[in-house]
C-alpha cells in the first residue's frame, strides 16, 4: 500500500477504467475534480532492486452529476508489472487533491482534499472561500473559469504516519502559566519563512486576533528562529497560541494552548461582606462569578449544611450562588472553593456578621435601593441594575447614620469596549481595524453614560485608543474621527453636577485625560480626506492639508463666544517645507472642557485667582506621520476681563497629571483693541487665564534693586578687607573668635548670595535652563546659611546668658557652628529642589528665584522667620539680665560694657534681618499696592551695608586695631578692650583674662 500523501505518477491515456478525461470547463450544476497518479519504473532487473521515479502531472476529471465514482474517492492502487515485462512507465495508483463545485452563478469553489494545498502565488491572485483570515491555510478558493491548475502535495514526512514535513518547531516555556508569570513562545524554523505572524484564540472563539508588539507583548525574529512574549500573564491570555508563516510555497500553523488559572481579583463576590439580623432575615444568598477561561472549574461552598447550591451562565462569565436557609448563630466566614484539576483551590471568603441584640445599627431604607438592617462600622452592599458591572455600597458610621452611597455600576457594553481598548494597548489586536470599530460604539455609550464610573470608564477607553494610535502610528478616516467628535461633544455636554464633579472626586485629572486623548486621536486624519470641517456645540474641528509649497500665512478663525482667532506664521513652517514633505495642520476648539481640567496651576501663576473663556484651542502640525511640535502661533481669544495670562495645557506637570503652564507663552497688547492676544513657541492645547490682579512691574524696584545690591556688595568686600588686616588682633580670646567667625561667614554667606542673585536676570528663566536652577538653588541656600550662622551667633549669646561659669570649648562648638551654619541650610535647600522640581512649583515663571504659589518660598521663609523669633528671644532674656542682674554675678563695669555692645549689635541686626523678609512674605499676601515692594527692596539689598556700618566698623577693637595700623598709635596694653558689639557675656573676673585658645 502506497503511502497517500506519495506523490505518483498519473498519465491520462491510461485511465481506461474512468473514462476519457472531458477537455472543456463543465456546465453549472456539475462537478470537476483534479487529480495525481505516479508509477513506478523498474531500473535495475538484474539484481532485483526496483526503484521509482515519482513525477505528477494535472488530470481534469468532469462529471455529468454533482459526484463522481466512489472507485474516485479513494486511492486507488494498480497491480504491479510483472518482472518480464519490458521497461516501461506503469500506472499504480491515483489519489484526488482538489475538489471543485459550481454555484448558481458560475463561480468555481475549488478545495483542497487532505494534504494538499493551494499554493501561495495562486493565493494571491484569487479570493478565498470564505473570509480572508491571515492564520489560515490557503485550502479553498473561488475562480470565475476553471483554472489549469490543481492543490499542490505539500511536502512528505514520515512514511508511518503519512503526514506532510511541516518546516517549523512550536515550543513554549510552560503551558500552565500562573497569573503574572511571562509566557515564551519560540519557533524554530528548518526552511527559510516569510509572512510571520502571532494569533491567540480565546476559548469559544471563531476566530483569533492578531498579536502585535504592545506593553505586554514581545515579538522578535532572527535567521531560523522567531519568538513572542507576553508578560503580566492572566485569563485575558489564555487560549490557543498560534504561529502561521510561508515557507516552500505554502502556509503553515503551528499552535500551543496555553492554561492561565485564575486569581482572587478575578473572582467577583457578592456580597464580599454581609450584615445580617436573624430577626428580620431568616436566609440571605452569596455568590461568586468567574470569567470564561479554558480550565474548568466547579465550587465547592463550606460550610454548606442547610444551603443550596446552583450555577448559571451569563454573558462572558459563569456564577456560583449558594442559597442559605437559616441564618447561623455566629459570625461565621463562608468559602467559596474554586476548583481545576491538577490546580490549587482558590479560596474566597465572604464575612457574614450576625447583628446581636444591643448592637447600634442602621435602620432599613427602601428610598431608592432596599438598604436592609446593617450593624453600625460596616459596608451594606446592593446589586447594580441589570445590564451594569459592579456593586453598589453605603457605610453605616458609628452612630448607626447612614453614609452617601458608593456605586461603582458600569454599562456592560462599556466595559467590553474598554477591555478591547485596553488589550488593544498591551497587543491584542489590529489597531487599524480595531480602533475604528470601537469609536464606531462610543457615540451610543457616550449618550447613554448614566454614572460616574460609565464615564470614567469611557474616558480610560479614549485613552487606551489614543496611546494605540500614537504607537501604530496609524491613520483614520473621517467616519472615525466624526465618531470620536460626536463621543467628545456628548461628554462636554454631561450633567457637571452628576456626573463630572463626581468623577472628578475620584479622578480628579479626568479632563486631562480627555484633552490628551482628542488631541492625540484629531490628528491622525488620513491624507486623503483633507480638507476636512466638523462642527458641534462643544466641538469645532478644521484639518486642511498643503503641499510643499506652503501660502504666506495660515490663519483660522471660529465663530466662538468669545471669538477665537489664531495664526501661524510662514517663517514657523519653514523647516517642514524644505523638507518637501505634505503638511497637515489640525485646529480644535473645544469648549467647556477649560471648566472640566483640575485647578492644576504651574509656575509664576495662582491657585484659584483665574476664570477662563470657556473653551480651549488645540493645534497640532504633521510632517508625515512625525508630530511638529515647535513653531509660533498667534492667538486672539477676544474681549477679556481682568489681567490675561496665556497659558498652555502642560501633560507633564504635577507627575503627569496636568496643569497650565506660561512657559513659551505671553501676553501682547492688540494695537487698539481690548482683546486677548497671546504668542506661544510651540504648539499644544492653549487658553487664557484672567486675574483680577497683577503683580507690578514698576521699573524703579528693577534700579534698587540693582543698586542696592551692588552696595551692598561692594560694603561686603570692604569688610572682608577689614578683617584681612585687623584678625589677628581681634580674635585674642575665645569670646571674640567666636563672635567674629560667625560674622565673617555671614558675610561670605551674604556676599555669594548678592552676587548671585544680582546676576539671575541675566541667564534663561525656566525649569529647563541648568544656570537658572543652579542660581535658584545656590541663592537658597546661601541666604539660609547667613540666618543660620546669625542663629548660631544668638545661641552662643544665649549659652553665655544661662551658664555663665561654663566655658565653651572652642573645638567642640566650631564643629557645631560649622554643622548649623552649613549642613542644615544645605538640607533644606536640597530637599525643595527635590520635593517641588518634579511638580513644576520650584522656579517663579520667568525668574530664577523660589516659587511663591506653590510653597517652595515658604521653605525659606519659614526659616528665616524662625530664626528672627529665636534672636528676639535672646534679646529679651539679655536685656533682663542686664536691668536685673544677680548679687553673684558682680558684673563689673566692663562687662555692663559689654553686654551693651551686644544688645546694640542685635538690636540693630535682628531687626533688619526681620523686617525685610517679613516685608518680603508681605508682598506675596498683597498684589495691588506696591510700597511693601519698596520697602522690602531698599531693605533688603542694604543688607550688606548694614553688616559693614553696625557689625564692623562701629565695633571699638576694630577701630583701635584700624588707627594702631594706619595711625600708629599705641593701645594700652594693662587692659584688654572690650568693644561695645562684641556681643558675648565675659568670663567671671577669674578667667576674664584668658586669651584664645
Amino acid at each position: 500500500m502506497v503511502c497517500s500523501a506519495a506523490p505518483l505518477l498519473l498519465l491520462a491515456t491510461t485511465l481506461p477504467l474512468l473514462g476519457s478525461p472531458v477537455a472543456q470547463a463543465s456546465q453549472p450544476g456539475q462537478s470537476q475534480a483534479g487529480g495525481e497518479s505516479g508509477s513506478g519504473q523498474l531500473l535495475d532487473q538484474q539484481n532485483g532492486a526496483g526503484e521509482s521515479a515519482l513525477v505528477s502531472v494535472y488530470v481534469h476529471l468532469d462529471f455529468s452529476d454533482k459526484t463522481w465514482p466512489h472507485e474516485v474517492s479513494r486511492t486507488l492502487t494498480l497491480p504491479a508489472a510483472s518482472a518480464s515485462s519490458s521497461p516501461r512507465p506503469l500506472l499504480t495508483g491515483l489519489r484526488l487533491t482538489t475538489e471543485c463545485n459550481v454555484n448558481h452563478e458560475g463561480n468555481f469553489y475549488c478545495a483542497c482534499l487532505s494534504g494538499y494545498q493551494w499554493n501561495t502565488s495562486i493565493c494571491l491572485h484569487y479570493p478565498p472561500c470564505q473570509s480572508p483570515q491571515n492564520h489560515q491555510p490557503c485550502g479553498c478558493l473561488v475562480f470565475s473559469h476553471p483554472e489549469p491548475g490543481y492543490c499542490q502535495l505539500l511536502p512528505p514526512g514520515s512514511p508511518v504516519t503519512c503526514l506532510p514535513a511541516v518546516p517549523g518547531t512550536l515550543s513554549l516555556n510552560s503551558q500552565l502559566q500562573m497569573p503574572g508569570d511571562t509566557l515564551s513562545l519560540t519557533l524554530l524554523l528548518s526552511q527559510e519563512a516569510t509572512d510571520l505572524s502571532w494569533f491567540l484564540r480565546h476559548p469559544g472563539s471563531p476566530s483569533p486576533i492578531l498579536l502585535q508588539p504592545g506593553t505586554q507583548v514581545s515579538v522578535t525574529s532572527s535567521h531560523g528562529q522567531a519568538a513572542l512574549s507576553v508578560s503580566n500573564m492572566s485569563h485575558h491570555w489564555a487560549g490557543e497560541y498560534m504561529s502561521c508563516f510561508e515557507a516552500q510555497g505554502f502556509k503553515w500553523n503551528l499552535h500551543e494552548v496555553v492554561r492561565v488559572p485564575l486569581k482572587a481579583t478575578d473572582v467577583a463576590r457578592l456580597p464580599d461582606q454581609l450584615s445580617i439580623s436573624r430577626a428580620t432575615s431568616p436566609g440571605f444568598q452569596l455568590s461568586c462569578c468567574i470569567p470564561s477561561t479554558n480550565l474548568a472549574y466547579t465550587v465547592t461552598w463550606s460550610p454548606g449544611e442547610g444551603s443550596k447550591a446552583s450555577s448559571f451562565n451569563e454573558s462572558g462569565s459563569q456564577c456560583f450562588v449558594l442559597a442559605v436557609q437559616h441564618c447561623p448563630m455566629t459570625d461565621t466566614v463562608y468559602t467559596c472553593d474554586l476548583q481545576s484539576p491538577g490546580l490549587a483551590p482558590l479560596r474566597v471568603p465572604i464575612s457574614i456578621t450576625i447583628i446581636q441584640d444591643g448592637d447600634i445599627t442602621c435602620p432599613e431604607d427602601t428610598s431608592v435601593l432596599t438598604w436592609n438592617v446593617t450593624k453600625a462600622g460596616h459596608v451594606a452592599q446592593a446589586p447594580c441594575p441589570e445590564s451594569k458591572r459592579g456593586i453598589v455600597r453605603r457605610f453605616c458610621a458609628a452612630d448607626g447614620v447612614w453614609g452617601p452611597v458608593h456605586s461603582s455600576c458600569t454599562d456592560a457594553r462599556l466595559l467590553a469596549l474598554f477591555t478591547r481598548a485596553k488589550l488593544l494597548q498591551a497587543g491584542q489586536g489590529s489597531p487599524a481595524e480595531e480602533v475604528p470599530q470601537i469609536l464606531a460604539q462610543l457615540p451610543g455609550q457616550a449618550a447613554e453614560a448614566s454614572s460616574p464610573s460609565d464615564l470614567l470608564t469611557l474616558l480610560s477607553t479614549m485613552k487606551y485608543l489614543a496611546k494605540a494610535v500614537a504607537k501604530a502610528r496609524i491613520q483614520l478616516d473621517r467616519s472615525a474621527l466624526k465618531n470620536l467628535l460626536i463621543a467628545t461633544d456628548k461628554v462636554l455636554d454631561m450633567d457637571t453636577r452628576s456626573l463630572w464633579t463626581l468623577a472628578q472626586a475620584r479622578k480628579p485629572w479626568a479632563g486631562s485625560t480627555l484633552l490628551l486623548a482628542v488631541e492625540t486621536l484629531a490628528c491622525s486624519l488620513c491624507p486623503q480626506d483633507h480638507p476636512f470641517t466638523f462642527s458641534l456645540p462643544n466641538v469645532l474641528l478644521q484639518s486642511q492639508l498643503f503641499g510643499p509649497t506652503f501660502p504666506a500665512d495660515y490663519s483660522i478663525s471660529f465663530p466662538t463666544r468669545p471669538p477665537l482667532q489664531a495664526q501661524i506664521p510662514r517663517h514657523s513652517l519653514a523647516p517642514l517645507v524644505r523638507n518637501g514633505t505634505e503638511i497637515s495642520i489640525t485646529s480644535l476648539v473645544l469648549q467647556k472642557l477649560d471648566h472640566l481640567l483640575p485647578s492644576n496651576y504651574g509656575q509664576g501663576l495662582g491657585d484659584s485667582l483665574y476664570a477662563t473663556p470657556g473653551l480651549v484651542l488645540v493645534i497640532s502640525i504633521m510632517a508625515g506621520d512625525q508630530a511638529f511640535s515647535q513653531g509660533e502661533v498667534i492667538m486672539d481669544f477676544g474681549n477679556t476681563d481682568g489681567s490675561p495670562h496665556c497659558v498652555f495645557w502642560d501633560h507633564s506637570l504635577f507627575q503627569g497629571r496636568g496643569g497650565w503652564s506660561k512657559e513659551g507663552c505671553q501676553a501682547q497688547a492688540a494695537s487698539g483693541s481690548p482683546t486677548a492676544r497671546c504668542l506661544c513657541q510651540h504648539l499644544t492645547a492653549f487658553s487664557v487665564l484672567m486675574s483680577p490682579h497683577t503683580v507690578p512691574e514698576e521699573p524703579a524696584l528693577a534700579l534698587l534693586t540693582q543698586v542696592g545690591l551692588g552696595a551692598s556688595i561692594l560694603a561686603l568686600l570692604v569688610c572682608l578687607g577689614v578683617y584681612r588686616l585687623v584678625w589677628r588682633v581681634v580674635v585674642r580670646n575665645k569670646v571674640s573668635y567666636f563672635r567674629h567667625a560667625t560674622l565673617l561667614n555671614m558675610v561670605l554667606c551674604l556676599l555669594a548670595a548678592d552676587t548671585c542673585f544680582l546676576g539671575a536676570p541675566f541667564l534663561p528663566p525656566g525649569p529647563r535652563s541648568p544656570l537658572c536652577l543652579a542660581a535658584t538653588f545656590l541663592c537658597h541656600f546661601l541666604y539660609l546659611a547667613t540666618f543660620f550662622w546669625m542663629l548660631a551667633q544668638a545661641l552662643v549669646l544665649a549659652h553665655q546668658l544661662l551658664f555663665v561659669f561654663h566655658q565653651l570649648p572652642k573645638h567642640r562648638v566650631l564643629p557645631l557652628m560649622v554643622l548649623l551654619g552649613y549642613l542644615c541650610p544645605l538640607g533644606l535647600a536640597g530637599v525643595t529642589l527635590g520635593l517641588y522640581l518634579p511638580q513644576g512649583q520650584y522656579l517663579r515663571e520667568g525668574e530664577c528665584w523660589l516659587d511663591g504659589k506653590g510653597g517652595a518660598l515658604y521653605t525659606f521663609v519659614g526659616p528665616v522667620l524662625a530664626i528672627v523669633g529665636v534672636n528676639g528671644l535672646v534679646l529679651a532674656m539679655a536685656m533682663l539680665k542686664l536691668l536685673r542682674p544677680s548679687l553673684s554675678e558682680g558684673p563689673p563695669a566692663e562687662k555692663r560694657q559689654a553686654l551693651l555692645g551686644v544688645i546694640k549689635a542685635l538690636l540693630i541686626l535682628t531687626p533688619i534681618f526681620g523686617l525685610t523678609w517679613g516685608l518680603g512674605l508681605a508682598t506675596l499676601l498683597e498684589e495691588v499696592s506696591v510700597v511693601p515692594h519698596y520697602i522690602f527692596t531698599i531693605l533688603n539689598t542694604l543688607q550688606g551695608v548694614f553688616i559693614l556700618l553696625f557689625g564692623c566698623l562701629m565695633d571699638k577693637k576694630v577701630q583701635e586695631a584700624l588707627r594702631k595700623r594706619f595711625c600708629r598709635a599705641q593701645a594700652p596694653s594693662s587692659t584688654i578692650s572690650l568693644s561695645t558689639n562684641e556681643g558675648y557675656i565675659l568670663e567671671h573676673s577669674k578667667g576674664g583674662s584668658d586669651t584664645a585658645r
